[in-house]
């Protein structure tokens, strides 16, 4: 498995990098990852680490805080494997067949003046159902998610409600 790592005011050991690569080899024998993004970084006294694997197009994506980074990565590889089988339970219970790219987002972080948008992100999108789009958005762990809507082939936002609930925005045709 090949894994990207990138960090923000830490550096990353040859023992944190060891580490990460044994517990991510799981996921290598469990669904066949290919290619993992592991972003740690330390914010004062607390270390933040994010996972991030694609899967059959799907974006899989864990993250934690606390005061160790040992223990973040034990804690997020278990959050992606308890993901990876709801998701694979998921679509065994549909009785659908892996699935086609899904929206892979490609972050570019830029600085910009007063009142402008600090980071824009590019995606690719494909037509899919809205029980689809809450699990991706689920995956990505995300309170929107942006997709074009199989009824009517056209973009559509989905939102979690405070209530916890999910809203649909959609626009006048």
């Amino acid at each position: 498995m090949l894994i990207n790592y990138k960090s923000r005011n830490l550096e990353i050991t040859d023992a944190l990098k060891e580490y990460t690569a044994k517990r991510l080899s799981k996921f290598d024998k469990l669904i066949g990852a290919e290619e993992a993004t592991v972003m740690m970084r330390s914010i004062k006294d607390r270390q933040r680490l994010e996972i991030t694997i694609p899967y059959h197009g799907v974006v899989i994506r864990g993250e934690e805080e606390g005061y160790d980074m040992f223990t973040c990565i034990d804690n997020v590889t278990e959050k992606l494997e308890s993901q990876i089988h709801k998701y694979r339970t998921r679509l065994i219970k549909r009785g659908r067949e892996k699935r086609d790219a899904v929206p892979e987002a490609v972050a570019e972080t830029q600085w910009l003046e007063d009142d402008q948008p600090v980071r824009v992100k590019t995606f690719t999108t494909k037509p899919m159902s809205v029980e689809e789009a809450i699990m991706q958005m689920n995956l990505l762990g995300h309170s929107f998610f942006v997709f074009i809507n199989t009824e009517g082939n056209v973009v559509n936002v989905l939102y979690r409600r405070h209530d916890s609930e999910y809203g649909l925005l959609q626009p006048e045709v």
